[in-house]
């Protein structure tokens, strides 16, 4: 567009409603930690698998529940802070957002795979791992989501109409 009223920047820009994107990522914070409680009671109690702790530990193990169940909801935390700042700073930060959560996933799955646990505690850890990826990847895509508004395109001034210069 030419002349007075062409805009001064053609594309959207996006804003974030703050609180709506980091209330979803506290609530996706309350499922991941849920999930690693509930994936940990499931394989201990119904599977007999050693998650996290030898299986003199009993169903509940001992404090490295607390700790993994923790540990996911600060990943969701992190996973919000990270799309935050991709929203606000590269263009298409969803597909930028995806890629960062679905390699983070790969290494959280690869990570038993470096302990001397058995092979049955490490391919179900992995298994929850990837699961917690899932779960907080498409939340918090989906808060991002809601929680982003674009600002239309801001115009040049108009010139005062030439009768009252």
């Amino acid at each position: 567009m030419t002349g007075m009223n062409a805009p001064l920047d053609p594309t959207p820009r996006p804003a974030v409603n703050g609180g709506k994107l980091w209330a979803g990522g506290g609530a996706t914070a309350a499922v991941a930690a849920l999930i690693a409680i509930a994936g940990i009671l499931l394989g201990r109690g119904l599977f007999d698998i050693d998650v996290l702790a030898p299986k003199g530990q009993g169903t509940w193990g001992d404090a490295s529940t607390g700790w993994y169940a923790l540990g996911a909801a600060i990943a969701a935390l992190v996973a919000t802070g990270v799309v935050h700042a991709l929203i606000l700073t590269t263009p298409r930060p969803m597909r930028f957002f995806g890629w960062v959560v679905g390699l983070s996933t790969v290494v959280a799955m690869l990570a038993p795979f470096v302990t001397d646990s058995s092979l049955g505690a490490r391919l179900y850890t992995a298994g929850l791992n990837l699961v917690l990826g899932v779960a907080i990847g498409s939340l918090i895509s989906g808060v991002a989501r809601s929680a982003t508004i674009l600002i239309p395109p801001r115009q040049a001034p108009r010139p005062y109409p030439q009768q009252y210069r």
